[in-house]
């Protein structure tokens, strides 16, 4: 399915509500979030919602979009407008891309592919997760010629570095996003009191099983060697989730009832998934091992954005991952337009954080983004309504964005500058 033009989708939508049938997915951005809430256990609307310490940085990223105001221009000749875009080689109906969202299997089983499939309908590029369900070799095998990039997490393994980035290439990722504002894991208060981490049950860990470098770390025994790994008190909760390991776990429960490999995974995984000690030396690093464009994701900071720049990075997104590292971070809008004077255009510029409408989508453009990408909306919508949802959210905050540009007057994204917006 291309992309609906916003004209054409409302007509269907009202159209339809004439024979009474309403949409499933909610359009206000608060609704949606209820309504997702409603089909997530505590604990995966914990992980998928939720954000660091008291969450002060969600809420920010918010207020930030809230704080800019848009200025209309009447009696532009907007009967028809073209807001494709082209990004680092890539032709995009809209500047908008999917996130990487981590564990996307806690919403529903196979989530990862089902995103996929529904980026390839609507024709939206998708991030692929570096802690994703499901290999990304197969997730771009269901995405045919759709655009799609891969997360990059550098583990401790340069090895393992390589080998996905590697991967990524085989299988027609168009860029690198590394991302480096999770070399630790932040301090997550819903999923402290809930004492859960998902990894721990074998989620979000596909492109580690099934890579060979991984493998062969396992097969060398370093997951069973671990030392000094805490173990927990044997209760059958326990046992309990031990076997629910050995069910999520690549073969699925019964062909890993009996077996060492799915515990010794996960220790291995838990060990070396995350490198506090990321350096600019390692991305210069980087730039030799790939031809692939290589934007930096988890950028706040005008100075280390030039600092990315220098490494010979291709763009940068700025984000604060979603409010989940850093609580009381800079919102992302308010750190696009200190970044954007600091590199000026032509150097790309992606927003991630916060964007949960069309008209947020404008305000991004407006003040410097050449994109965004679209996080914790599409979740809610995988949570609603699986494919379906997924691509109802992509479509409404994109017919949301195409009729705030055009009644704003403006025709293009060329036209969607500083000159459209005030402060508050």
């Amino acid at each position: 399915m291309p992309y609906i033009h916003a004209l054409q989708r409302q007509k269907n939508i009202f159209l339809d509500g004439m024979s009474g049938k309403r949409p499933a997915v909610p359009f206000h951005a608060t609704e949606l979030r209820m309504a997702a809430k409603k089909n997530l256990s505590t604990r995966a609307w914990a992980y998928i919602d939720g954000g660091a310490g008291n969450e002060e940085s969600i809420i920010s990223n918010a207020t930030a979009f809230s704080n800019v105001r848009i200025l209309p221009r009447m009696m532009y000749n907007n009967e028809s407008a073209d807001f494709s875009t082209s990004l680092l080689g890539m032709n995009l109906p809209a500047p908008l891309l999917l996130a990487p969202i981590g564990v996307l299997d806690l919403v529903c089983p196979q989530a990862d592919r089902v995103v996929a499939r529904a980026c390839q309908n609507v024709g939206v590029p998708f991030v692929f997760s570096n802690q994703a369900g499901t290999p990304m070799e197969i997730c771009a095998h269901d995405m045919g010629d759709t655009p799609r990039w891969f997360q990059l997490y550098w583990s401790r393994s340069d090895d393992l570095v390589r080998s996905f980035v590697h991967r990524a290439e085989a299988c027609g990722c168009k860029a690198i996003v590394l991302t480096v504002d999770t070399t630790l894991l932040g301090w997550r208060n819903r999923d402290l009191a809930l004492g859960y981490l998902p990894f721990l049950k074998g989620m979000g860990i596909a492109q580690y099983t099934s890579d060979n470098v991984f493998k062969a770390m396992l097969g060398d025994g370093e997951g069973r060697g671990i030392t000094g790994a805490p173990k927990p008190k044997v209760t059958l909760e326990t046992i309990a989730n031990l076997l629910q390991l050995k069910a999520n776990y690549p073969g699925g429960f019964f062909k890993n009832l009996f077996r060492k490999e799915p515990l010794a995974a996960v220790r291995l995984f838990i060990n070396i998934y995350s490198n506090p000690a990321l350096s600019w030396e390692q991305v210069t690093w980087l730039r030799r091992q790939t031809k692939l464009p290589i934007l930096i994701k988890g950028i706040l900071r005008a100075d280390d954005a030039l600092k990315a720049l220098d490494a010979g990075v291709d763009g940068v997104v700025v984000s604060n991952h979603g409010g989940r590292q850093v609580d009381g971070a800079i919102p992302t809008l308010d750190a696009l337009v200190a970044i954007r004077k600091a590199v000026p255009k032509p150097f790309p510029l992606l927003l991630d954080s916060g964007i949960r409408s069309g008209s947020d989508l404008f305000k991004a453009l407006a003040l410097g983004a050449d994109a965004v990408l679209l996080g914790r909306p599409y979740a809610y919508g995988l949570a609603i309504g699986h494919q379906q949802g997924v691509e109802d959210v992509i479509l409404n905050i994109l017919n949301d964005f195409e009729l705030t540009a055009r009644l704003a007057g403006c025709r293009s994204l060329v036209e969607i500058d500083a000159s459209m917006i005030s402060f508050a």
